[in-house]
């Protein structure tokens, strides 16, 4: 009975310690200040829609078609 009275209490005074001295003595860490850095811009794009130019060259490419039947 004695060796166990006396194991709970060492165990208790090293719980206690170790708690005690947890942070330690050195100096407080600051993190840096967390920067959000704005999206760069969208890059410019053309008036002109895809689509125009798709019909455009079908255009031109049926008109050369024609002209060559003749």
């Amino acid at each position: 009975m004695r060796i166990t009275t006396t194991l709970a209490a060492a165990a208790a005074l090293a719980v206690s310690g170790v708690a005690a001295t947890a942070g330690g003595m050195a100096e407080e860490v600051m993190e840096a200040p967390v920067v959000v850095a704005e999206p760069a811009p969208a890059p410019a794009t053309s008036s002109v829609s895809p689509t125009y130019v798709v019909l455009g060259v079908l255009a031109a490419l049926l008109i050369a078609a024609a002209a060559a039947e003749d």
